[in-house]
């Protein structure tokens, strides 16, 4: 740990909240001067104070031990970028457009890898009127269930949890060409192409 890099990252998230060092000092019950050690590159953090200090200061405990937030340049906000992310402890659902740091449950979490439908997954896409009517012919026990489906166009996402016991079936509304996702608890993603109207799989 670079306790110089380290100070000068704590210095400027703090000045990022407009706290002074004796603020910070007081939310983690040390002295001032520990902070002011800190900045000047004189000192580190124990290891014990950092769980504090990331939620005061908003940020990842592994940035502040690196001292360094890798900011990346902008997202051109192309939706058909985006990626999934799946907690396996709670089954919570997280998106970016981009590459990120993503954790939940206190475990890193990648980004899922779509692949094609199999004859387990299958996805039958029918047009009804102004929407697509999806049906995946899926198991859906509490043990194994399709968890979502999100139809991505390059603007918008629309995203549908599903709920083990009930039908893997929906109805959603028809937008541009896109990528519908399928997301099965056990198996992981699947996706597939609509355009004109029509399901084609992407190879």
């Amino acid at each position: 740990m670079d306790c110089g890099k380290v100070g000068v990252l704590i210095s400027s998230l703090r000045k990022e909240k407009n706290m002074t060092q004796k603020d910070v000092a007081n939310k983690m019950n040390i002295s001032d001067k520990t902070i002011s050690k800190w900045e000047r590159g004189l000192g580190c953090p124990d290891v014990s104070l950092l769980g504090n200090l990331s939620k005061i200061l908003d940020v990842n405990i592994e940035r502040i031990l690196l001292g360094d937030l890798e900011q990346k340049d902008p997202d051109g906000g192309n939706m058909k970028r985006i990626k999934f992310y799946v907690c396996k402890t709670c089954t919570n659902i997280i998106t970016s457009t981009s590459e990120a740091e993503i954790s939940c449950c206190g475990r890193k979490l990648e980004g899922l890898i779509a692949k094609l439908e199999d004859e387990t997954h299958k996805i039958i896409v029918t047009d009804i009127e102004n929407d697509y009517y999806i049906a995946i012919k899926h198991e859906m026990s509490k043990k194994h269930y399709i968890s979502f489906v999100s139809y991505v166009a390059c603007d918008r996402v629309l995203l549908v949890k599903l709920y083990p016991q009930q039908n893997a079936e929906l109805r959603i509304p028809k937008m541009y060409d896109g990528n519908l996702y399928a997301y099965c608890n056990e198996h992981g993603l699947y996706k597939i192409k609509i355009n004109n109207n029509q399901k084609e799989l992407i190879l």
